[in-house]
């Protein structure tokens, strides 16, 4: 034990260090920084134009609904697929004007993450950004029930999503660290999950568990929701191995990759809840052979994310104490969480699913905080060429 505190207080120093050597003292913005700014207050104004352009285009003709039922004609569908289109595209010409660069010194293989990860984010960003306007659009139907929009009052709405959409994608595509791909993870979950739970067709889904929101009719909003999250979980584990090696550097290659590898798994296992929903007929009992796959994902996926805590936790030297007390308590919650539900029978799997989701955000948070006192911000393209052991290499 004495040797593992102290090992412990050694990688905190060490960190520590790491982030004072890596940041140097408050100085007060540069012009690269305001004309950074400028470029994305300049991008939202185009994204609203461009929002407002599309919107008057694609709401032409009577007023309408802001948000009604699926094949209705409503606002906020049109809306949500402008708004998406505009913030990836905001996104992919500020990643090219800002970061085209970074990766020009890198190996190939590290150029390939580089590139899969933005096309990757890409596709989160379009995906955030429709599920946003979805459910900002049943919410406000809601509160003006009845009301029923020209198509200049659509391509106004429309205009003020694309702005807010492609000025937030703007911005990520300028400098995106790993806490802010967490934010942008719980922040759809949430954002998706509400809005699966407005649509649901069951409205006592709670009673059973959240997969339930995946069936029957609107499962489309849930099961889109979790394939998508499983993608933000795969990139944000290919951002987790760019802050490790920055912070480690090519000597631990084979355990950032490790790190990354089980992201990736962790990230597909849940993108299979989504991609094996569960049926809404009788034959949905918990031995059915139609749920099969769809239990395996979600059990698969918790116990890959423990493999993952424990893994990237060791990979980090040290490990710095406040990962290490924070991994041991998240697998002491979850433990407890499962007891709770089994055979302590205090709440059902949907509560079970919803601690175990804090639990994990709460990890994951002083992950990506750990990371960012540690790793530096400049990028570190790797000194091998190749990923294959170095004899082999060499061979």
């Amino acid at each position: 034990m004495a040797v593992t505190a102290a090992s412990a207080v050694r990688g905190s120093i060490g960190c520590v260090e790491a982030g004072k050597r890596a940041r140097p003292a408050p100085t007060a913005p540069g012009p690269g920084a305001r004309r950074r700014e400028s470029q994305a207050i300049l991008a939202a104004w185009a994204c609203f134009a461009a929002g407002l352009a599309f919107g008057l285009v694609a709401l032409a003709g009577g007023p309408r609904p802001i948000a009604g039922d699926l094949g209705e004609p409503t606002v906020t569908v049109p809306a949500a697929g402008i708004a998406a289109l505009i913030a990836a595209t905001a996104f992919v010409l500020s990643t090219l004007l800002h970061r085209r660069h970074e990766t020009a010194p890198m190996p190939p293989w590290q150029r390939a993450v580089s590139h899969v990860s933005t096309v990757a984010l890409t596709l989160a960003f379009a995906a955030v950004t429709a599920m946003a306007v979805l459910t900002g659009g049943e919410i406000l139907a809601l509160g003006l029930q009845g009301l029923q929009a020209p198509a200049v009052g659509g391509a106004l709405l429309t205009a003020i999503a694309s702005s807010a959409g492609g000025w937030l994608a703007f911005q990520a595509g300028i400098q995106l660290r790993t806490r802010d791909l967490a934010n942008l993870l719980f922040a759809f979950l949430t954002i998706g999950t509400v809005f699966a739970m407005i649509t649901a067709a069951d409205p006592r889904w709670w009673e059973l568990h959240f997969s339930r929101l995946g069936a029957g009719e609107g499962a489309w909003a849930f099961n889109g929701t979790v394939i998508v999250a499983g993608l933000l979980v795969a990139t944000i584990g290919s951002y987790i191995g760019r802050d490790l090696h920055r912070w480690l550097g090519d000597e631990r290659l084979r355990g950032i990759g490790a790190v990354v590898i089980l992201f990736a798994l962790t990230g597909l296992a849940l993108a299979g809840v989504g991609l094996f929903p569960l049926s809404d007929g009788p034959g949905d009992g918990p031995l059915s052979a139609g749920r099969l796959p769809h239990d395996i994902a979600a059990f698969g996926t918790l116990g890959l994310f423990a493999v993952t805590a424990v893994t990237v936790t060791l990979v980090m030297p040290g490990p710095p104490r406040a990962m290490l007390l924070t991994t041991v308590g998240a697998g002491a919650a979850m433990i407890a969480n499962l007891l709770l539900w089994r055979p302590g029978e205090v709440y059902g799997s949907a509560g079970l699913e919803a601690i175990a989701v804090g639990i994990i955000f709460v990890w994951m948070t002083t992950l990506v905080r750990t990371l960012s006192a540690c790793a530096p911000d400049a990028s570190r393209p790797s000194a091998r060429p190749t990923l294959l052991p170095r004899a082999k290499a060499d061979a």
